[in-house]
């Protein structure tokens, strides 16, 4: 069985705490057609990036800041059918809650209402879309991530669902472990290890590290 010793766990959220895929699909999808572009390809750059880098890429002639805050009241109104992964619960109930942090590209207030809606408890460590100046695939999210547990990168595994998120905490200086959620396998194989779900993820406290097997 493989495994990893590591002293910290950054998780992302959408894609591997709790499935909001149904939520940002169609949002994105309606974004798309009320600015003529092709729904799916927003959906699929909208995984795991910033809804603001989003825009810039796919639309630079709107004002980025302003369709942030229009797709965050979206996004927000849309999570009714937001819910936890499988193992999700138990898996951040057995880590010390100093040494896991959620590092995701939403923002702050959205990240916060999908955790409430998924039943999962606002963690005492988060870096959000709105605590950053570059989101992923920049390393910075996964940087702050490793400051905010006072550890080094390398003392840190992230684990990831999108490539830009993988390819963040690579250049970060972690080895992260990439669950097919989201997005198929054939797409997240930079990733250091594929797991075949979050619920395969055992967490094992050794002193001041974690073991991880799967």
């Amino acid at each position: 069985m493989p495994s990893l010793l590591v002293q910290g766990i950054l998780f992302d959220l959408d894609g591997v705490l709790i499935n909001s895929t149904p939520s940002v699909t169609r949002v994105w999808h309606d974004w798309a057609i009320r600015h003529g572009q092709d729904p799916d390809h927003a959906a699929h750059t909208a995984h795991g990036r910033r809804a603001i880098e989003t825009v810039r890429l796919l639309a630079p002639e709107l004002d980025a800041e302003a369709e942030l805050k229009d797709l965050e009241l979206r996004e927000i109104a849309d999570s009714y059918d937001t819910a936890v992964f499988p193992g999700a619960a138990s898996l951040l109930a057995s880590l010390p809650p100093r040494q896991w942090a959620i590092v995701t590209s939403g923002t702050r207030d959205l990240a916060t209402h999908r955790l409430g809606i998924a039943g999962l408890p606002i963690p005492a460590l988060m870096i959000t879309g709105s605590d950053i100046q570059q989101g992923k695939p920049h390393p910075e999210p996964y940087q702050r991530g490793a400051a905010l547990l006072g550890l080094p990168t390398s003392a840190c595994v992230a684990v990831e669902d999108a490539p830009n998120g993988i390819r963040a905490a690579l250049d970060a200086g972690m080895p992260v472990l990439g669950v097919p959620t989201t997005y198929p396998v054939a797409e997240l194989q930079d990733a250091t290890e594929l797991l075949s779900s979050l619920a395969a993820l055992r967490a094992t406290i050794v002193g001041d590290f974690i073991r991880l097997n799967w």
